[in-house]
């Protein structure tokens, strides 16, 4: 197989995608379905979700509560069920969570983020694992984390300590399952532009107290490469992570960021 041939994502390949249907996680999903693949998508939104599978009607998938494990469990369940089988796991869901100081965050605001950004992970490799070890196609797990998973992130403890344990999860699954084959990374994109950090943007600004575009030329200033990143950036590195030329590439933190310097 020529270096070229190594580099495209396999024609196929069952894949499936949390939080799929806006954001990075949509621009994933519509980069496998070029790709080829065929792919289940999941989220809690059903309008968002009824919008992709209008837009892209080879895609499969269904509404679904990813902070809770009996959503997760169907959700896999189904997805084998309508691909045969599972060869990447793309866990994306996520939350922005609660912006401000740790004495002023309130307890279920702190639960929310853990149970989205953190637990749901957990649900879906529990129940997709399985699944994965059965696949001959060199199976994948992407874990998305965040720049946020290897800086400190004042003002969004919750978000930052979820993005963490991703890392962590990440690591000890790549030991683990790297003898069944099972392939494990961790994405960390960083300031991605998009309605999402809008809001994070200004929800900091004012928590510090700060003019809103301060605040945006804040976030630019701590990148080397001085802009945000694109939800396609990050969709390009997890079919990356899912091609041949990647086949010995796990246990990795992978930062598709710009190079930012700290938070």
């Amino acid at each position: 197989m020529s270096i070229t041939q190594r580099l495209r994502v396999p024609p196929g390949l069952k894949v499936l995608v949390t939080g799929g249907a806006a954001g990075i996680g949509a621009a994933i999903a519509e980069g496998f379905l070029e790709a080829g693949a065929r792919v289940y998508v999941c989220d809690i939104d059903a309008q968002a979700l009824d919008g992709f599978r209008r837009r892209h009607p080879a895609a499969l998938g269904a509404v679904a509560d990813v902070g809770r494990e009996e959503a997760a469990a169907q959700a896999v369940h189904e997805a084998v069920r309508a691909m045969d089988g599972l060869d990447v796991l793309v866990n994306n869901a996520g939350i922005a969570g609660p912006t401000g100081g740790i004495d002023a965050l309130a307890t279920p605001d702190w639960e929310r983020t853990v149970g989205t950004n953190l637990n749901s992970q957990f649900y879906f490799l529990r129940h997709a694992v399985p699944h994965l070890k059965r696949s001959a196609h060199s199976p994948h797990i992407v874990a998305m984390s965040s720049v946020a998973g290897r800086l400190g992130y004042p003002f969004r403890t919750p978000y930052a300590a979820t993005k963490w344990a991703v890392v962590g999860l990440m690591k000890s699954l790549a030991a683990e399952l790297g003898p069944e084959g099972v392939r494990v990374n961790a994405v960390l994109p960083g300031v991605v532009a998009g309605p999402r950090m809008d809001r994070v943007i200004a929800a900091r600004a004012q928590a510090l107290g700060l003019d809103e575009a301060a605040m945006r030329q804040q976030y630019l200033d701590r990148i080397s490469l001085r802009r945000m990143v694109s939800a396609e950036d990050i969709a390009a590195m997890v079919l990356f992570l899912s091609t041949p030329a990647a086949a010995n590439v796990t246990g990795q933190a992978i930062s598709v960021d710009g190079n930012v310097e700290y938070l």
